[in-house]
């Protein structure tokens, strides 16, 4: 089967032709023309038109490797005398506008591009970083002009560390029983950012059900105006980090003031004895931590009214669950523990809010979002972190936007 024959069964484009390929050192270079008499299509409005003048050198659009080889495009393009918008260069159904890459090699460089880095990409299929971002950002660009947002019901907004310096993005992901997906991305951790999400997002705040995210005084303001529908769910998973940072609070300083007035370093690496759940101990981390429950420490009494909090989750009525955190509260503002004075303060402001987690009957989680958001630092890890705000929002839709794809004749791969 010769390679023209090959080409118009998975490219074919029917008002031109394939000519005979030809081997330009260790690329294979295939020309195209345009079939007798056909017309040009207006790159302005996608009408035919009769044609202007014809440029003078070929163009080159890079194809799809085949068989390890690099494969070449090599067209003349022709202008167009549009009476609509003037003078204009055809548009080509291989490419799109002045891209030196076909839209299949687009498609394919973005598949694999969800495999691989963005480097391993361009090394291993012979082209470079800039044509790999072009590929990402046609596909980023096809899914987000076509996906569905009619049927979300849930989210949840999150702020993830992207660079140093305390550069922030806020996140809003899809968190309903049946999607995960990454809906909006925006720069820094603000009112404005979170704004911005809502501003986008339009009418269809009305319909949300469930919003869940954390403590962040902006995220709770701008949710409350504007999805003031839906039920705000303050998930376990940012409550108990706020106690765990209590509870290291407290033994970090306790820790420094036993060494300097010459005690025996009881709390020397116990800060993930402290932390975690007594059944996620290994045998050791279980008998150094009965030694540890013997003495009469603060960061000790801190991890008991931790694991006494945990019996907070077991309830099934918002009521009682409400009763047993006014309790526990008021146990804690009578210890000498600041920072857990400090984080009672704060679950009781929002109390509401936390016993929502009960009125929802376990319907989103912000598991979902913290899954999700490692998935968003494994992305932006495996680049080596992105320079600019909108290659990281390129990637980050591309990896975790969950976008649809078109319908191509051949999918390479």
């Amino acid at each position: 089967m010769q390679l023209k024959t090959i080409l118009n069964r998975i490219e074919k484009h029917p008002s031109f032709v394939y000519g005979d390929p030809i081997f330009e050192g260790d690329a294979l270079v295939v020309s195209i023309r345009p079939r007798a008499n056909s017309r040009a299509v207006c790159s302005g409005c996608g009408q035919r038109r009769g044609m202007y003048d014809t440029a003078r050198e070929p163009r080159r659009f890079q194809f799809v490797p085949l068989w390890g080889i690099s494969v070449f495009f090599l067209y003349t393009m022709r202008r167009v005398n549009c009476p609509a918008c003037g003078v204009k260069v055809e548009s080509v159904p291989w490419a799109e506008g002045k891209s030196p890459i076909t839209t299949s090699l687009a498609w394919f460089l973005a598949h694999w591009a969800k495999r691989m880095s963005w480097k391993e990409v361009a090394d291993a299929f012979q082209t470079s970083w800039e044509s790999v971002f072009r590929a990402v950002k046609i596909a980023v660009t096809w899914g987000l002009a076509n996906r569905d947002l009619g049927s979300v019901e849930a989210i949840g907004v999150d702020e993830v560390l992207w660079h140093r310096g305390h550069k922030y993005l806020t996140v809003v992901y899809e968190i309903g029983p049946g999607c995960k997906r990454l809906l909006w991305v925006g720069e820094e951790r603000k009112e404005k950012t979170i704004r911005a999400f809502f501003d986008w997002f339009g009418a269809r705040a009305k319909k949300l059900k469930y919003v869940c995210s954390d403590m962040w005084k902006p995220y709770l303001k701008v949710i409350a105006e504007k999805a003031s529908g839906a039920i705000h769910v303050l998930d376990r998973f940012h409550i108990m980090a706020n106690i765990s940072k209590a509870i290291d609070e407290i033994r970090a300083k306790e820790a420094k003031q036993l060494k300097a007035d010459g005690y025996e370093p009881v709390l020397k690496k116990s800060r993930w004895l402290l932390l975690k759940r007594p059944e996620n101990l290994t045998a050791r981390q279980a008998t150094s931590m009965k030694v540890l429950l013997q003495y009469n420490l603060r960061s000790v009494k801190a991890y008991l009214l931790k694991e006494e909090f945990q019996r907070l989750w077991d309830y099934d009525s918002p009521a009682w669950a409400g009763k047993f955190l006014d309790q526990w509260c008021r146990m804690v503002m009578r210890t000498g523990l600041d920072p857990m004075k400090k984080v009672a303060r704060s679950l009781r402001s929002h109390r509401t809010l936390i016993l929502n987690w009960f009125r929802d009957r376990g319907v989103i989680s912000a598991g979902a979002v913290e899954g999700l958001n490692n998935k968003l630092k494994l992305t932006t890890r495996r680049a080596y972190g992105f320079r600019t705000f909108k290659a990281a929002e390129t990637a980050l839709y591309h990896a975790m936007g969950g976008l649809p794809e078109p319908e191509r004749t051949h999918r390479f791969c």
